[in-house]
């Protein structure tokens, strides 16, 4: 496990005995992520469907003590099938901001995939916050130590969920 930090990026790595397109597979499909989450905020996903492409929205049930329960529409903005795919939440129903003009902070998340040998892969988790008002980014760069905490208990769920026994 690896973790790096940038101007409000965090990334954390985690090799996972697993082929990319198995790992791509749970990750492009919003109703296997309530497995992976590791940060206990998700509910679970509104609609059934597999992520396709660029453009795609999925929305997710969220809960966060200070806002309560929530959703968070996340717009595809990377695809490419069996190596990245990333998305751009925005403020749904619920959501403090939902009803401001402009309320999306312009973050996102991502998955990088690297096959890394028969049946393995390096995965890649990034919360990248670079596009943030300065502001938000203050918020995430004080936080940077629980980003890492959660994104490695995601990783390490994932690869519980794919690896080849």
């Amino acid at each position: 496990m690896t973790s790096t930090t940038g101007e409000a990026v965090v990334a954390v790595s985690r090799h996972i005995k697993a082929p990319a397109q198995a790992i791509f597979r749970t990750l492009a499909d919003p109703g296997r992520h309530l497995d992976l989450d590791g940060s206990g905020m998700l509910r679970g996903g509104v609609f059934d469907f597999v992520v396709s492409g660029v453009g795609d929205v999925f929305v997710m049930r969220m809960h966060y003590e200070p806002y309560g329960d929530y959703e968070m529409k996340n717009h595809v903005v990377e695809y490419a099938p069996d190596r990245r795919i990333g998305w751009e939440p925005r403020p749904g129903r619920g959501h403090p901001d939902a009803t401001e003009p402009g309320a999306a902070w312009g973050h996102r998340w991502i998955f990088d995939l690297l096959p890394n040998g028969a049946g393995a892969t390096v995965v890649t988790e990034i919360f990248d916050g670079s596009r943030m008002p300065e502001d938000k980014r203050a918020e995430v760069d004080s936080g940077r130590a629980w980003w890492q905490t959660q994104m490695a208990s995601t990783l390490e769920r994932l690869a519980e969920l794919c690896a080849v026994r």
